[in-house]
């Protein structure tokens, strides 16, 4: 791909720096799979008791190029064995912040959770950003569809 945008990035000095950086699982995946990578004092992990969330910690720093964001979503995998999501999905992290990358896990499932020290918990996706103009109008244009929404178009 001719626009590929670059990451950068940096590992946070109390993280395992032998824990693999981001990868994609196979080469048609959109998403790059996150680990968690707890500090030393925590390498045992963190128990998500049901209906329980925690911010996980990624040991990483981005550098997202302007343009472009990055976008954190669920494992599927987790989703439907553990129900484990994010109750934020998809979090944007944009390309102006230079903090430490967590994900917020939250556990719907039945049973407790343990989070364990390189799990791949959450997959990152890239994608573009562009800023819009804002107009105020007193009109807009109408459509079929109209002001139709909340099932207006079929069931669910």
């Amino acid at each position: 791909m001719q626009d590929t945008p670059r990451i950068r990035i940096k590992r946070l000095p109390e993280s395992d720096h032998d824990q693999p950086l981001l990868a994609y699982a196979t080469p048609g995946a959109a998403g790059a799979d996150l680990r968690a990578n707890f500090p030393a004092a925590s390498r045992d992990g963190v128990t998500l008791e049901p209906g329980q969330r925690a911010l996980i910690p990624t040991g990483l720093v981005l550098e997202i190029p302007e343009g472009w964001e990055v976008q954190i979503r669920p494992r599927s995998g987790l989703a439907l064995k553990h129900g484990i999501g994010l109750p934020n999905s998809p979090g944007t992290i944009d390309c102006d912040y230079r903090g430490p990358l967590g994900v917020i896990l939250i556990n719907l499932g039945q049973e407790p959770f343990l989070v364990t020290h390189g799990e791949r918990i959450a997959q990152m996706v890239v994608a573009r950003a562009p800023q819009a103009v804002f107009e105020e109008v007193t009109e807009v244009s109408e459509t079929a569809r109209g002001a139709g929404g909340f099932g207006s178009t079929g069931r669910g």
